[in-house]
C-alpha cells in the first residue's frame, strides 16, 4: 500500500483542503498529515491524527531572520529524518511556507511530489516547490503567474470541498421569505473592517428590509459592540467564530457577504449560496480578487474591491437584488450550473487516478 504525507498549515486555506484530501485517500492508502502549531488550530483532534514539524516564516520579522534562518535549516533536517524514518512515497502539499522544508527533504529522498493550488493564482511557495514537483493540482486551467513551461504538470479537477459539504443541504429556495437572512464571513485577516462596516450596513438595511445576521467574528471586544448594535438595532443575530458545522446551515441563507478565500467561496457556490465579494485587499498577489473574479466572469456573484466599498452604494445594491429578484436568481442558476458536476464521487476519483499515476 503506497504511503502517502499530506503536507499543510498556516491558514484555513491550506488546512481544510488537506482534511478533504485525507477523506479522499485514507481508505485506499496509508495516509498521514503533518502541519504546523498555526494549522493545527483547524484539525479536529478528535477525528484526525497528525504530526507537527513547525517552520518559522523567514521574513515576518527582519531583525530574527538569523535566528530564524537556522531553526528553518533545523525544520528541514527534521523534515529529512521524518520522511526517512517513515519511508514516505508521495507527499501533497497544499502550499504555504510550512511545507517547504518537507518538499525539499522529499526531493533529496527523489519521492514524488504533488502540488494542490486552491487560489486562482499560483502562490509563492508553490512557485517554489513547482519545479522540483511531478504534478500541481488546479481548480482554474487559466491560473495566474503560472510558467507556461510547467502547462504539462497542471491536473484539473473539480474543487475539492470538505466531505460534509457534499451531503449538505442546498440552497433551492425560488422564491425570498419575508425574512431575508444574510451569512457574514469576514475571515480572520482584515476582519476589522467587516465587523465595523458590514455591522453598519445591515443595521442600514434592516430599516426597509426584515433580516437575521449570522456573523463571523474573531475579536472579543468587537463581538461585545457587535451584540450591543444588533441589538439596539432589533435585528435577530448569532455571532460565531469558527464552526466546522456552519455547512449544516449555510443552504438557509439569502446572501452571503464574504472575503473570497478559496474554501469559503467554493462552498458557498456548491451549496448554491449567492455572495458579495469584498476581497482581502492585502492577500499575496491579491489573490482574494482573482479567486472571486473567477465566480464574476461567470455571473455567479457580485464583487467589490474594499477601497471602493461605498455604504450607501452597496446598502442600495443589496435592498435592489432583494426587492428587484431577476439578478440574484440569475446567478443563483449559474451557481448551480458550475458546480452540478462536481461530487464526492467524481472528485475521488480523479484524486486515486492521479496517486496511481505512473
Amino acid at each position: 500500500m503506497k504511503k502517502i504525507l499530506i503536507v499543510t498549515g498556516g491558514s484555513g486555506g491550506h488546512v481544510f483542503p488537506a482534511i478533504s484530501i485525507y477523506d479522499h485517500l485514507y481508505e485506499n492508502f496509508d495516509t498521514s498529515i503533518v502541519t504546523d502549531i498555526r494549522g493545527s488550530r483547524f484539525i479536529n483532534q478528535d477525528k484526525y491524527e497528525f504530526n507537527l514539524i513547525d517552520v518559522p516564516n523567514l521574513f515576518s520579522k527582519l531583525y530574527l531572520f538569523p535566528v530564524n534562518f537556522i531553526k528553518f535549516l533545523y525544520s528541514i533536517i527534521k523534515s529529512f529524518f521524518y520522511l526517512k524514518k517513515n519511508n514516505i512515497d508521495i507527499l501533497i502539499s497544499t502550499g504555504g511556507y510550512m511545507s517547504i522544508p518537507l518538499c525539499l527533504a522529499a526531493k533529496i529522498f527523489n519521492k514524488k511530489i504533488l502540488l494542490l493550488e486552491p487560489n486562482s493564482v499560483l502562490g509563492r511557495a508553490n512557485k517554489l516547490i513547482l519545479k522540483i514537483s511531478s504534478r500541481i493540482i488546479c481548480y482554474d486551467e487559466n491560473l495566474r503567474l503560472f510558467p507556461k513551461k510547467y502547462n504539462n504538470k497542471i491536473y484539473l479537477i473539480d474543487r475539492i470541498l470538505r466531505k460534509e459539504i457534499y451531503f449538505s443541504q442546498k440552497n433551492k429556495s425560488k422564491e425570498f421569505k419575508t425574512l431575508k437572512k444574510i451569512l457574514v464571513l469576514g475571515g480572520s485577516q482584515g476582519a476589522k473592517f467587516f465587523d465595523k462596516n458590514i455591522c453598519n450596513l445591515l443595521i442600514n438595511i434592516s430599516k426597509k428590509l426584515n433580516l437575521e445576521v449570522c456573523q463571523q467574528v474573531f475579536d472579543k471586544d468587537e463581538r461585545v459592540l457587535l451584540e450591543r448594535k444588533y441589538n439596539e438595532a432589533g435585528i435577530k443575530f448569532k455571532l460565531f467564530e469558527f464552526d466546522e458545522n456552519i455547512s449544516k446551515i449555510m443552504h438557509d441563507y439569502d446572501l452571503a457577504i464574504t472575503r473570497s478565500g478559496s474554501n469559503s467561496i467554493s462552498e458557498l457556490a456548491y451549496l448554491n449560496v449567492p455572495f458579495l465579494a469584498i476581497p482581502f485587499p492585502f492577500a499575496k498577489d491579491d489573490h482574494q480578487f482573482f479567486n472571486a473574479d473567477y465566480y464574476k466572469v461567470k455571473n455567479c456573484c457580485w464583487l467589490i474591491r474594499q477601497s471602493d466599498f461605498d455604504t450607501f452604494e452597496t446598502e442600495n445594491l443589496i435592498i435592489s437584488l432583494f426587492e428587484e429578484k431577476a439578478d440574484y436568481f440569475v446567478k443563483k442558476e449559474n451557481l448551480e450550473k458550475i458546480s452540478n458536476q462536481n461530487t464526492w464521487n467524481n472528485v475521488n476519483k480523479k484524486l486515486i487516478d492521479l496517486i496511481n499515476e505512473n
